[in-house]
């Protein structure tokens, strides 16, 4: 089995377009159909669970429809306004007028249901919650990701241009403002402190923070392993929770036998100034995390031990 190098991304050669991500925007209707023309190729997700009949919560009678309700039903009926699929995949030129799909586009749904790495990844900033699908078989990987569930961007590639993909799954959104963050760049501390601190923030109690670094005096450290000033603890623990801007966590699964086997999961947390990388690690009997600022590309970097090991 190849060996993926998630390293410093390559540039792309210049004029070599036939080496880059081809990628085309699909309805739910219409991956259905690529997905059924490509001999029933199961989806990395149920694609029937968001359509089937819904008979709404039986409380809505006596209460009021709901918000789950209400979003429901939006969904359905953005669906039901969508285009007979077979007619837009033949008008887009994805698909020949005797039902023939595009050769790319069998092979990219082909690849999603049979690969031997299946990364799946979960991102939400400011309320808006994207999807990914990664899959991984020999040279080649193959993509699929929502924002909203009825338009998906299905992708295929070769293997080394999986970093910039992993980026791209990254990187903040334009309107989203970046600012200074009082957390600093490297922050290594116990985990009991971070779970307490963060419950004491959000039930109003941050008066309670100098008594919870007290209790762990010493114990939250930089880079180096210098200990931070306890003042300068509790501005930054009360910032990890009043700065929070969303998360991003990625799960990697070897899938190339009969079982499937989970094998890490990478979380981040965006912050004000940018993502926080956070490794969970034990020093003494102490769980204890690290955070540490992280970029978009990094993100490759951050996955490839977790790759590595389903790869050995």
């Amino acid at each position: 089995m190849p060996t993926i190098d998630l390293g410093t991304p390559p540039r792309p050669t210049p004029g070599l377009l036939e080496a880059l991500p081809r990628r085309v925007a699909l309805t739910l209707p219409e991956l259905r159909l690529v997905a059924e023309r490509a001999g029933g190729a199961p989806l990395p997700f149920d694609p029937t669970a968001p359509t089937e009949p819904m008979g709404g919560n039986p409380l809505d009678g006596r209460l009021g429809r709901g918000p789950g309700s209400i979003e429901d039903e939006a969904y359905a009926d953005a669906l039901d306004s969508l285009h007979d699929p077979d007619t837009t995949l033949v008008r887009r030129g994805l698909c020949t007028p005797d039902g023939a799909v595009d050769d790319g586009l069998v092979g990219a749904v082909g690849l999603l249901a049979t690969p031997e790495v299946a990364l799946d990844l979960d991102v939400a900033v400011v309320g808006v919650q994207a999807k990914a699908w990664h899959r991984q078989a020999g040279g080649a990987v193959a993509t699929l990701a929502t924002v909203d569930g009825i338009v998906f961007e299905l992708a295929w590639f070769a293997t080394d241009q999986w970093p910039h993909e992993l980026a791209r799954v990254a990187a903040v959104p334009e309107d989203v403002a970046l600012h200074d963050s009082a957390v600093p760049v490297a922050l290594d501390l116990p985990f009991e402190l971070a779970d307490a601190a963060a419950e004491a923030v959000r039930s109003g109690r941050s008066d309670l923070l100098p008594v919870l670094v007290s209790q762990h005096a010493g114990q939250a450290l930089d880079a180096t392993g210098t200990p931070y000033a306890d003042g300068d603890v509790a501005t930054a623990l009360a910032a990890l929770t009043t700065e929070h801007r969303g998360r991003l966590r990625a799960l990697v699964a070897d899938v190339s036998g009969s079982d499937t086997t989970v094998v890490g999961v990478v979380s981040w947390v965006l912050l004000a100034d940018g993502w926080r990388a956070l490794h969970p690690h034990t020093v003494d009997g102490v769980h204890r995390v690290d955070l540490r600022r992280v970029e978009p590309f990094d993100l490759a970097s951050e996955l490839a031990p977790v790759l590595a090991e389903v790869t050995a």
